[in-house]
């Protein structure tokens, strides 16, 4: 198919605004990454020697906690995420009432647009110390301000965003699943819920992939939800890199903990998709 002039003139526009915007920003950061910190200095000296030392600073054990808990936690919060946006999304995508469809759906759209202080915020008046949840937390064992209340708050910051992205995502896959395949199921004497984990999920392989890594894309590069419901106790790898450029001014060091994040964030959404992949291949086909 040939392309128009006009068509043409959009995509150099686009790739123009796309490599000035983003690839030469991360040019730079790489580059960077490989300079040598001189102390008391602010960022890098453009003359200054090329080094791998940032990235040998890397390898301490140190740093291994960082990553561990933004992936970790990260990973939790997308699946708990895509877990329960799914049957919000079924309900959505199979209620006949249109004015309650057009009520939840502009409900979750209305969630992506408030402010993140808020949603800080509001989890931290609902579940700190001063909170309702000091009260209820004791009676299931768990200490207000230990290190797992902690990480389960920044969770539920986190499915402030997963529930509804994932929700919205998974609305127009469930769309196009064939009610009638579920009935055929029933017919043929299968449970309800069996209907669903053999006909319904299936189908939605491909959904529910894109909702999670997105999801899970979102939770891993979450700043402020760690920052302030972590509370200098949990952090994530976001945060580290905060704090080489702002506060250390050690822009070398930062510039190498993000290119190095960054290309552990591909590898593991890269295989996530090949796992997913090798189990659901004729689905996402």
């Amino acid at each position: 198919m040939k392309l128009t002039r006009g068509a043409a003139l959009v995509i150099c526009l686009v790739v123009a605004v796309y490599g000035t915007l983003l690839l030469c920003p991360l040019l730079g950061i790489f580059v960077n990454s490989f300079r040598e910190f001189i102390p008391g200095r602010i960022g890098a000296e453009a003359n200054s020697p090329f080094t791998v030392a940032n990235y040998a600073d890397l390898l301490h054990a140190s740093y291994a906690s960082y990553f561990w808990d933004t992936f970790r936690i990260g990973f939790i919060a997308s699946f708990l995420g895509v877990f329960l946006a799914f049957p919000i999304a079924h309900f959505v995508a199979r209620r006949r009432s249109d004015w309650l469809r057009k009520l939840i759906f502009g409900f979750l759209i209305t969630l992506m647009f408030l402010s993140g202080l808020v949603r800080v915020y509001a989890i931290e008046l609902s579940f700190g110390p001063v909170g309702f949840a000091r009260d209820i937390a004791p009676l299931l064992g768990v200490r207000v301000g230990s290190r797992f209340y902690i990480e389960f708050m920044i969770v539920l910051g986190l499915l402030h965003y997963a529930v509804p992205m994932s929700a919205l995502v998974l609305i127009g896959t469930i769309q196009n699943v064939n009610p009638r395949l579920i009935e055929a199921a029933q017919a043929l004497g299968a449970a309800r819920w069996k209907s669903h984990l053999a006909v319904t999920l299936p189908l939605s392989a491909r959904g529910l992939l894109s909702a999670f890594l997105i999801s899970f894309t979102l939770s891993i590069s979450a700043f402020v939800i760690p920052m302030v419901l972590g509370r200098g106790r949990v952090m994530f790898v976001s945060n580290l890199i905060y704090n080489r450029f702002y506060e250390t001014a050690n822009f070398p060091s930062g510039s190498a903990v993000a290119v190095v994040m960054l290309i552990i964030s591909l590898l593991v959404v890269y295989a996530v998709s090949q796992v997913t992949n090798s189990r659901w291949g004729g689905a996402l086909r």
